[in-house]
């Protein structure tokens, strides 16, 4: 694999690593709900980098989708490079706007993203995919990039966003963006037999005309493909349904069109289908059938899913169902619409479609719609709403964790609130931004089309689209040298939250916690404690002891692992009682296997 070298490189390649972790200081009055929680939809205020690390602790390896919308580095974003990295020659490049004139803007991009991209990775689920909104500037070594983080083997796709022409342009109108799909572990997508497709416009509508019909003309087929194919002669011109006016036949399984029955691409078998007429085997098509036996070509025709044309002169047709029939159907009856179906299921597989790799939508309708939410304009380049539901749509499912650590104005928010407001969801979005606009303008947008505009003409808009989110800040870090000398000593579920997921890689579960026992939570392979008060006299007199054994009940059979100021039990004791002790305040940033 080709290796990607930039100025700074080797200075931030593990700078993610020496970022402390911080509190996350929660802002009542700036949030929407009733009860503030790091479970709730998030909007977090402060630099990225530490947020991303400060959400490690609550919320690594459970984003199923992070969409980010990074700078594009065009030299006109003033956008500065502010991360503290221990390198007298990155110190210089503090505080300094990159622009145009910047000979090593690219390096300090790289440098950057490089740290960010690598605390993503680490908050993604193994089933999870990141989109990167990015143009021409820096895509090609953002891609180099990804391959080193991600791995180039979880490439999925570089997907172009068409967002329209530029007239003044003096040699090409260059309207497209891209946006860099990667997955966290493309290997486990496929083991999984992950498949994801999107609603085919116009499908549902003829989908529901088919039923009504089915409905006043009983098991007559032909009746009903006859008043199909008027209903789609009387459609607008524009109506989504109009492009799919092939699937105009009708059987006991729905509308159908007619298909190629042939091998993709070529080279397919080559075997006997006889015509049920003239017992001829039918002529072969150039490509070769495309079912890989007889036995499966046998099976779609006693399915009726073959169609036979005249004679054996010219081979036969395949039906294409607007609502597919399943590849391991058994008993064609079972899959009859009759009473009992469950609607819901059947709209979820009618004209379902993959998503090609262009996107045509025009950036201006952002734009505007962000200007009429706001009420003038506070943003520039807003993203759409629209197309990112659109993504969320595609590759989540309803209770996923959808990240997005340039939030901007809150398109992702907006999009996510959207899609469940569509599906009945209850996906949760997380924002980061770090900018001062993040509560009068990326958490102001996200409580309108919470609450709606009542002057709004979008119904939905109007009504509002109903959630909640909780508002917090980055407080101070979580400082071992403050502990020792007893300045802002955290408190104890922020230390536990810490501890906890430094020595387990876990989810911590406040709820957990059982002072009595100094006992804060078990993971895969440690039972976790923690002897500690927000105290300094406390912290000079606790101490792991055979009392706090005792306190700590029976052994379950994993290590316990306990964070204690002090131990007055030796080396064969904590063997003897299973227990692997870490001393505060050093020991804190124990590294899990």
């Amino acid at each position: 694999m080709a290796t990607l070298h930039f100025k700074g490189k080797s200075f931030v390649q593990n700078h993610h690593l020496t970022v402390k972790y911080h509190h996350l200081v929660p802002d009542k009055a700036a949030s929407l709900t009733a009860k503030v929680s790091l479970h709730d939809n998030l909007i977090v205020h402060g630099d990225n980098l530490i947020a991303l690390k400060a959400l490690l602790p609550t919320y690594a390896g459970k984003v199923k989708c992070i969409y980010i919308d990074p700078p594009y580095n065009t030299g006109n974003e003033d956008w500065v490079y502010n991360d503290n990295v221990n390198s007298p020659m990155l110190q210089e490049w503090l505080g300094k706007v990159v622009d145009k004139e910047d000979l090593s803007r690219h390096d300090k991009w790289l440098c950057m993203m490089m740290p960010r991209l690598k605390l993503l990775w680490e908050l993604l689920h193994e089933e999870g995919v990141i989109f990167i909104s990015i143009d021409d500037r820096e895509v090609h070594h953002l891609r180099m990039l990804m391959d080193e983080i991600f791995q180039e083997e979880n490439f999925i796709a570089q997907l172009v966003w068409e967002k329209g022409r530029k007239n003044d342009a003096k040699l090409f109108s260059v309207g497209h963006e891209y946006m860099v799909v990667y997955s966290r572990s493309l290997a486990t997508l496929r083991q999984l037999g992950t498949v994801w497709r999107e609603p085919q416009p116009g499908a549902k509508e003829i989908w529901d005309e088919y039923c009504r019909l089915r409905e006043i003309h009983g098991e007559d087929d032909k009746a009903i493909g006859n008043a199909l194919q008027e209903w789609y002669e009387q459609l607008p011109k524009q109506h989504p349904s109009k492009a799919l006016s092939r699937y105009k036949n009708v059987d006991k399984w729905g509308p159908w069109r007619d298909d190629n029955i042939s091998w993709p691409g070529g080279g397919g078998p080559r075997y006997d289908v006889v015509h049920p007429k003239t017992k001829q085997p039918c002529a072969v098509p150039e490509r070769g059938w495309g079912f890989s036996t007889p036995e499966a070509m046998q099976r779609k025709i006693q399915l009726g899913l073959v169609v036979f044309r005249e004679d054996h002169t010219k081979p036969p047709i395949r039906k294409t169902h607007l609502r597919p029939i399943p590849e391991e159907l058994e008993e064609d009856e079972e899959f009859l619409l009759n009473e009992d179906d469950d609607e819901d299921k059947d709209e979820a597989k009618v004209g379902m479609k993959v998503m090609p790799s262009v996107i045509y939508r025009q950036s201006q309708v952002a734009v505007k719609y962000l200007r009429k939410l706001m009420g003038a304009k506070v943003f520039n380049n807003p993203k759409d709403h629209e197309v990112l539901a659109r993504i969320f749509r595609y590759c989540t499912s309803p209770s996923d964790i959808i990240l997005d650590s340039f939030a901007g104005s809150g398109t992702t928010a907006h999009a996510v609130l959207a899609l469940n407001k569509e599906d009945g969801g209850n996906r949760r979005f997380i924002l980061v931004e770090c900018e001062k606009y993040a509560k009068s303008i990326t958490a102001e947008r996200v409580k309108r089309v919470i609450q709606g505009l009542p002057e709004s003409r979008d119904q939905n808009l109007k009504i509002g689209l109903g959630g909640t989110f909780s508002f917090f800040k980055l407080g101070e870090a979580i400082e071992m040298e403050s502990i020792l000398q007893g300045d802002n000593l955290p408190s104890y579920e922020d230390l536990a939250r810490y501890v906890f997921y430094t020595a387990t890689g876990e989810e911590f579960n406040p709820s957990q916690i059982d002072l009595e026992r100094n006992y804060i939570g078990e993971g895969k392979q440690y039972e976790v404690y923690l002897l500690y008060k927000p105290n300094l006299e406390y912290l000079k007199t606790s101490a792991l002891n055979l009392e706090t054994v005792e306190k700590m009940g029976d052994y379950k059979g994993k290590i316990r692992m306990v964070f204690a100021p002090m131990k007055y039990l030796d080396i064969e004791r904590l063997q003897e009682y299973r227990i692997e002790y870490c001393q505060l305040p050093f020991e804190i940033y124990k590294l899990r296997d």
